[in-house]
């Protein structure tokens, strides 16, 4: 097991299930509710996982390469826009909640989290995961990917959405 194969393969899930939303007859809002519910818990326990165990160790990573006298990381500015576009998934979610499962409100915020999402899984794929499957060893990566999957699989049902301000969550596990 690799926690950047992991993390890829949520990104896959998450692009497959926000799909399968528009693939579903609007007006079958218990469709798109369940759907929704599975996706939003989905996204926000991912997103707790990455910042409980892969950025931390992303940003040990940057910190052992600057050590080194490699300058060709840039894991700080990687994990600090990372945490905003958590935020910014976070807040989707949320605009979502605040209406009734698909009215224009509730797609605004979908679209919202998409979008955010969307963004976000690109930067990490070119850079994050891309830099630690280059950095890592397979042993890290296959530690961190067990400890990874077992939160997932814990918190299926989702976990309190809470945002984090990128600089202050880089100082506290720098």
């Amino acid at each position: 097991m690799d926690i950047t194969e992991l993390i890829l393969s949520d990104h896959h899930e998450q692009r497959r299930l926000f799909a399968m939303l528009d693939d579903v007859d609007p007006a079958d809002t218990g469709t798109l509710g369940s759907l929704w519910e599975r996706l939003a818990a989905m996204l926000e326990v991912h997103a707790e996982a990455e910042e409980l165990f892969f950025y931390p160790a992303l940003l040990e990573l940057g910190q052992r390469r600057t050590n080194e006298g490699d300058t060709g990381g840039d894991e700080v500015d990687e994990t600090k826009d990372a945490i905003g576009d958590h935020n910014d998934i976070r807040d989707g979610i949320i605009e979502a909640g605040r209406h009734e499962v698909g009215s224009n409100g509730w797609w605004k915020g979908v679209n919202a989290a998409r979008e955010a999402n969307d963004e976000h899984m690109g930067e990490e794929e070119h850079e994050g995961l891309a830099d630690f499957r280059r950095h890592a060893g397979l042993d890290t990566r296959h530690r961190i990917a067990v400890t990874f999957a077992a939160y997932e699989a814990k918190h299926a049902d989702g976990v309190k959405a809470v945002d984090k301000d990128p600089d202050e969550y880089v100082e506290d596990h720098s």
